[in-house]
């Protein structure tokens, strides 16, 4: 697809090498990368030579080093005036350990007066200003989904790769332009198996191998049968093997260890840490499992075929057929829900130097690092040391006026505020000798407005789809910058100057606040850029609010502009960041862990939900029957499991668990014991589902629970009383607020 604006164009934003059609850079020995480029169906690859870099506070550290190295001062006076440029990585490496040596700093401490990049792809891609993927998108690159099914022994809960009668009995692969097929394990045995799925990668040659959890599942079990079969997984470009090491990644509060797989010339994409990416922000998503996701967000197909993990093995004994089905329906999946979360990070590939696996998981204060740092190199302009910050940044104003059921409510909010503080007023990071800062960002704000415009008027879908992941992928850039400013580990860190943006923001939100009591409304809830507000009598039509927000936007300084952002028949305001609200064609939108916490089980979530329904549309006089309803379903067994069940996710090791429990450091948690109990070899990231047994409802969950997988529904052995008990007290908070 030919793109009709050229953002590329913009070095500082996209890189200053020009060339299209890379689709993967890899370190091919100490001193060379092999460079692969996409044409059509056609793969090329060539080798160009590699020369890592540090940078360096003081030319006096390179004394008594034994290695050829070249260094050129760069000019500034930032910390970090010297690149030293090195003639293999090995020499680098070397270099590293005499800097940490006579330095008496590792190169993790922001003291440390040497700057040192651990990642060769990214340092080759910093200092050639080339980046993945230029003038492609999804459709032009090749991309492969796979999923495998697995036997369970009977008398285990769980497929175990070492053991002899565990095996693989389906694999499903699917592509991008149409092909699709599954691998019969009833047919042929799991060697046959192995070497013919390797076939077909080097056959079909995919630039990304796609998966929902396949690093922790999918490459880790075929990776136990292919050692245990003696198979080499021989699915790099050139014959390379596949290799793993132990990896960590960080979303929000969760942090998941996995073991990050890698093959040579191609990405593996995990639509499971995709998923936790998304809901960081979105904070909508019940569970991570490739099925639930797949329901929740609209892209289950209706002839979907669906089977219990515990039936797998019986399936596969008795309905072939079916099994296979099940497990293309899941690569088609997966396919779309790449599609729908991975192309603003096939986007950011194409602006920030890093590969196309590693961009998923590297935060935006450190991807936006790596621009401005591509960008210093490239005119030869020193870099800042990590500043230690040194003053505390107050947060943005938010504040809660009204609680309870609210009837007629609007939102408006200062578009991009901080971004727009920033451009407005001129607040950059003082060590930004080139302005590269507010540049980026002006640049960022129009191409945003441009990819818009461009996504609306497309008369086809791929460009429209294109555009829009464009418009979004730009949009989280601009959001980011101040994230970047205010970050701890950003070389270009300005605290002074985030305290600076805040303050502005503040400023600006109460000057709103006060013209809206002016003229008669009744703010609900400001936070940080947004405010909910009923107005007054004498406004009515749709129009007409829309006009007292356009009268609003007035008041404030010039390029700070306010946006009408919804309008609700109704609100729950609960607390501060919490609250439902319900829309005129009967939607309801529920933001706010207190509302919609994990913490909570499924049956209450979904009564809470229901009950907030009735009270928005005025039906709350029949909240009483949905609470019996509800009783009655409980202690009549009525209710699956996974209605009932709680899931954990772990986020230390089980040895850490025991640990830190024996020397009284944490309580005692079911998770965990389960976890123990299990003969599964639970990691950090790895999530448990259990129930709650006994016939007290008061019992010590940790010692009184079982595994969700373990429930027979034809002798249910659920907690009836617990959660009698549970669905009392979440009636009871509520009741008086919303009755």
């Amino acid at each position: 697809m030919k793109k009709s604006l050229e953002f590329s164009k913009n070095k500082a934003l996209f890189g200053w090498d020009e060339e299209e059609g890379i689709v993967a850079v890899e370190l091919k020995n100490d001193c060379t990368v092999e460079i692969f480029s996409r044409k059509g169906d056609v793969v090329s690859s060539r080798a160009e030579s590699f020369e890592p870099f540090i940078l360096l506070s003081k030319e006096d550290y390179l004394v008594c080093l034994d290695e050829k190295f070249d260094v050129e001062e760069l000019e500034g006076n930032n910390f970090f005036k010297y690149l030293v440029v090195f003639k293999s990585w090995g020499s680098l490496l070397r270099a590293k350990q005499h800097l940490q040596k006579v330095s008496g700093e590792p190169p993790s401490s922001q003291r440390a007066p040497y700057l040192f990049l651990n990642d060769p792809v990214h340092q080759y891609l910093l200092r050639s200003g080339k980046t993945l993927f230029k003038g492609m998108d999804m459709t032009s690159v090749s991309r492969i989904q796979l999923d495998i099914e697995t036997y369970c022994e009977k008398g285990f809960e769980f497929s175990n790769p070492l053991r002899e009668k565990d095996r693989i009995i389906s694999i499903a692969l699917s592509d991008n332009h149409g092909f699709e097929y599954v691998i019969d394990g009833s047919k042929k045995d799991e060697k046959e198996m192995l070497i013919e799925l390797g076939s077909i990668i080097a056959e079909r040659d995919p630039d990304i191998i796609e998966g929902h959890n396949i690093f922790k599942f999918d490459m880790e079990y075929i990776s136990a049968r292919a050692k245990l079969k003696k198979v080499d997984l021989k699915w790099g470009r050139g014959g390379k093997k596949a290799e793993s090491h132990a990896s960590r990644v960080v979303f929000a509060e969760r942090t998941i260890a996995y073991p990050k797989w890698e093959i040579y010339g191609r990405h593996i994409i995990d639509t499971y840490l995709l998923a936790q990416a998304y809901d960081i922000a979105a904070r909508e998503l019940d569970e991570y499992g490739l099925k639930s996701i797949a329901v929740q967000m609209g892209i289950s197909s209706s002839d979907r075929v669906y089977i219990e993990g515990k039936d797998i093995a019986s399936v596969f004994d008795n309905e072939p057929g079916k099994l296979f089905k099940y497990n293309l329906d899941d690569v088609r999946e997966t396919r779309a829900l790449t599609e729908l979360f991975g192309e603003g990070y096939f986007i950011e590939s194409q602006i920030f130097p890093y590969a196309y696996q590693n961009i998923i998981v590297r935060g935006n204060a450190t991807k936006i690092n790596s621009l401005f740092m591509r960008e210093y190199l490239y005119r030869r302009h020193s870099i800042p040391q990590i500043a230690e910050q040194r003053i505390e940044i107050e947060g943005g104003y938010t504040d809660i006026f009204k609680t309870g059921v609210i009837e007629r409510v609007l939102h408006c909010d200062v578009r991009s505020l901080y971004p727009s503080i920033m451009i407005n007023v001129g607040i950059k990071p003082s060590s930004d000798d080139l302005d590269i800062f507010l540049n980026l960002l002006r640049d960022l704000r129009d191409f945003r407005v441009k990819a818009k415009k461009t996504a609306l008027e497309a008369t086809d879908e791929n460009t429209r789809k294109y555009y829009n992941a464009l418009q979004g992928a730009f949009k989280i850039l601009i959001n980011s910058f101040y994230g970047y400013l205010a970050a701890g580990f950003s070389n270009f860190a300005d605290f002074k100057s985030a305290a600076e943006v805040t303050a502005k923001g503040r400023e600006i939100i109460k000057s709103m606040l006060g013209w809206l009591n002016e003229k008669g409304c009744q703010p609900i809830e400001i936070d940080t850029d947004g405010i909910y507000f009923v107005p007054p009598e004498s406004v009515k039509t749709k129009k007409e609010e829309e006009e007292i927000i356009r009268e609003l936007s007035k008041t404030l300084p010039s390029g700070i502009e306010v946006e009408f952002d919804g309008r609700y028949k109704s609100m729950f305001s609960y607390k501060i960041k919490n609250y439902a609200l319900l829309d005129y064609n009967g939607k309801l939108f529920i933001k706010g862990s207190g509302l919609k916490s994990r913490g909570l089980e499924k049956f209450q979530r979904e009564f809470l939900k229901k009950m907030i329904y009735l009270i928005l549309t005025g039906k709350g006089s029949d909240v009483p029957s949905l609470y019996e309803e509800y009783i009655r379903k409980i202690r009549s067994h009525k209710f699956d499991i996974n209605m009932l069940s709680k899931t954990e996710t772990l986020s230390d090791s089980v040895e850490m668990y025991k640990q830190k429990t024996s020397g009284k450091k944490r309580n005692l948690s079911a998770s965990y014991e389960l976890a123990l109990k299990s003969a599964r070899n639970y990691q950090p990231g790895d999530q448990i589902s259990y129930y709650v047994t006994g016939t007290k409802k008061k019992v010590t969950v940790y010692e009184s629970c079982k595994l969700a997988s373990e429930w027979d529904k034809t002798q249910p052995d659920e907690n009836v009383e617990y959660y009698c008990s549970k669905l009392d007290d979440l009636y009871s908070k509520f009741q008086e607020m919303l009755l």
